[in-house]
């Protein structure tokens, strides 16, 4: 897991994470660090820090560092518990990465702020000893091409799958923020014009995912009618240039395969339908549940042939075992993916996760399979996982603070005035025509929108 870390004042300590316990740390009797400077702005950078034991074995360690400039401080790191006192900075190594075999590397990061110059920093040492290495000063001057301007779609154009990151037409990765509706039977009212605008202009979302439920009063009591409404909120994302994930949201019964037929029916349409859009996302199967990796990838093997014939571009989201957490749920992990990946091209696996039960475990799956999958988070909530309770602030910003540092997007569950603590507005909203105000939003919701409304970083050089 590589949890990311907030922590932001001189002096402040890390807080909610206890990596540190455990056996003693023993002394590396050699070290090489790697320090680069990965981007620089006005006031802020962003640095990774890669750390080699070249000595024994250790079962717990710590990097410490000094800030050679006063004014420069750590804001947030990741894969590491981070403090610092005056300009002396240290990292301990955290669950997944705490033990070093000899040759070993642990990879770090961090962003930073400075009032004064940047300098890169000095002394480096692992439990005491110091580290030999290279050491990268950060540039003079920072860079100076303005950001990309337009809407996510007119930046970006047509999406597809490079390695394990989701890449615009530029072939440069980049991050897709955005919402999911609810049930379009039920929430239909919160999918107006006013609140598709507010979406798109003050929430600033990169996409719309719409949740299509197959059954519960869903897409098999009338095939027609809920295929135009996918098709018609296709065409509003469109209108507004956002992204359009179209999410087959199968969850009981579990096994897809149980909806193979209304699949490659409903995906034969809107893939014929929406072929020439440059904003579609195929989202297959929403939750797994209860059935093996072996049956979902059969069922997936089907389906995507379907869409490729009508549409041969567009990526498509793969469902994965155990309500999309890649089997986690189930007591397993990502290895089956990993080993037995889906015979397709242009493709991502699923994870969801709520953030108040989904923690530790499930954000090492994460940040172990990011490295070898393409990962999109197609839903997270920031409560628990039945939609309600109250909102895991801490963990839900671990969580975000995760993908970004890993550039996975993701759709929040969701934009709907829902009677349950995962609803982005407060019941009634929807009948009226305000989706910005802080007066309508929930907790949740206000969490939300002041992520997904910062400026994006869509690369185009």
């Amino acid at each position: 897991m590589k949890r990311l870390l907030a922590l932001l004042a001189t002096g402040a300590s890390v807080v909610g994470l206890t990596a540190l316990a455990g056996p003693p740390a023993q002394a590396a009797t050699g070290c090489s660090v790697e320090y680069t400077v990965t981007s620089q702005w006005s006031g802020g950078f962003q640095a990774g820090v890669k750390v080699t034991n070249l000595g024994d074995p250790v079962s717990g360690w710590t990097l410490g560092f000094t800030m050679p400039d006063t004014g420069q401080k750590v804001v947030q790191g990741w894969n590491a518990t981070w403090s610092q006192s005056g300009s002396a900075v240290t990292a301990g190594g955290v669950d997944w990465n705490r033990t070093l075999s000899t040759g070993a590397s642990a990879d770090l990061g961090f962003v930073g702020s400075f009032t004064g110059s940047n300098p890169a920093p000095a002394s480096f040492a692992l439990n005491g000893v110091t580290c030999t290495g290279s050491v990268t000063d950060p540039p003079t001057d920072p860079p100076t091409d303005p950001p990309a301007t337009g809407t996510p779609v007119a930046v970006n154009g047509q999406l597809h799958v490079c390695g394990v990151h989701l890449c615009n037409q530029y072939d440069r990765p980049v991050q897709l923020r955005g919402m999911s509706t609810h049930g379009i039977q039920w929430f239909g009212q919160c999918y107006g014009d006013e609140a598709l605008d507010a979406l798109a202009d003050d929430w600033k979302s990169d996409l719309l995912r719409v949740a299509m439920y197959v059954q519960e009063d869903g897409y098999e009591t009338d095939p027609e009618g809920f295929t135009g409404q996918v098709n018609a909120l296709v065409d509003e994302a469109e209108a507004r240039g956002m992204y359009a994930v179209i999410d087959f949201h199968t969850l009981t019964p579990g096994d897809p395969n149980y909806n193979l037929d209304r699949a490659k029916t409903f995906f034969a349409s809107v893939a014929a339908r929406n072929a020439d859009k440059k904003n579609v996302i195929y989202e297959i199967a929403n939750e797994p549940n209860g059935v093996s990796w072996a049956a979902v990838k059969n069922y997936a093997e089907q389906v995507i042939p379907v869409i490729r014939a009508a549409d041969p571009d567009a990526v498509v989201i793969v469902g994965t075992r155990g309500w999309s957490s890649l089997g986690v749920s189930d007591g397993s992990n990502e290895s089956a993916v990993v080993d037995n990946p889906v015979n397709a091209a242009n493709i991502m696996y699923a994870f969801h996760f709520y953030a108040a039960s989904h923690k530790d475990a499930y954000r090492s799956t994460v940040s172990r399979a990011a490295a070898k999958l393409p990962l999109f988070v197609s839903e997270f909530g920031t409560v628990s996982a039945t939609g309600g309770g109250a909102v895991d602030r801490a963990s839900s910003t671990a969580w975000l603070d995760l993908l970004d540092q890993l550039k996975i997007g993701y759709a929040n569950w969701t934009y709907s005035d829902a009677d349950e603590g995962s609803a982005a507005f407060r019941p009634g909203t929807c009948n009226g025509t305000d989706y910005s105000g802080s007066g309508v939003l929930t907790e949740s919701g206000a969490l939300v929108k002041s992520r997904i409304s910062t400026p994006d970083d869509f690369p185009t050089s």
